[in-house]
């Protein structure tokens, strides 16, 4: 495997996991009251009929069985274009380890999903946003491991700024739909970032001593 972003994945860990701490402390404490109700209603008023549409798309992008399908597709790709193999591991165990996270994550904290506004219809827990944590897992990771094969700066910038863009718009695209406050999916990038460097940081370690 080539060398990933040089990056202090451990440092990136222990900072993504203060972010999702502070988020959860503000939600129980309602640290800030009426924010997440502010500012999903400043996105929501965005609605249109040609945005909305997209937006739904977007979510169903986001989770299930296109998810699957896109990572199952992206997984093949590496194989038969860039020869990765151990990657292939890693992708799955991320995919799987991410979903299996957010699970337990919204039976702790057991924080109802919004009612006022709905675009959409969704069931369970509402902290951290498992479409949010989907996304940045699949998506950051890729970019990840993408950046080693990339040269120049013009394609690494082009491939963070694509993962970035789809990361942000899927978890956008929950808030206009009125099926997630905002600091859910800022939860859920923080917890995903978070997972995303521990594995990468045992990765590394043990790639070293293999």
């Amino acid at each position: 495997m080539r060398r990933l972003i040089p990056t202090g994945f451990p440092a990136a860990a222990l900072a993504a996991a203060c972010c999702f701490g502070a988020i959860a402390a503000a939600i129980r404490l309602q640290a800030f009251p009426g924010l997440d109700e502010r500012v999903a209603a400043r996105i929501q008023g965005w609605e249109s009929p040609w945005l909305t549409p997209g937006m739904i798309f977007l979510s169903w992008m986001g989770t299930g069985l296109p998810l699957v399908l896109l990572t199952a597709a992206i997984m093949g790709l590496l194989y038969r274009k860039l020869g990765l193999r151990r990657e292939l591991g890693l992708i799955a165990f991320i995919a799987l380890g991410s979903a299996l996270l957010n699970t337990g994550l919204k039976h702790l904290f057991r924080r109802p999903r919004p009612e006022v506004y709905r675009l959409a219809e969704a069931t369970g827990f509402s902290f951290p946003s498992g479409h949010s944590m989907a996304a940045f897992s699949l998506y950051g990771l890729l970019a990840l491991l993408l950046w080693p094969h990339l040269r120049g700066v013009a394609g690494r910038t082009a491939v963070l700024a694509a993962a970035g863009i789809l990361i942000a718009a899927i978890g956008l695209s929950r808030i206009y739909l009125g099926v997630h406050y905002p600091s859910d999916v800022l939860g859920g990038y923080a917890a995903s970032a978070c997972w995303i460097a521990i594995v990468l940081a045992l990765y590394r370690r043990l790639s070293r001593t293999a």
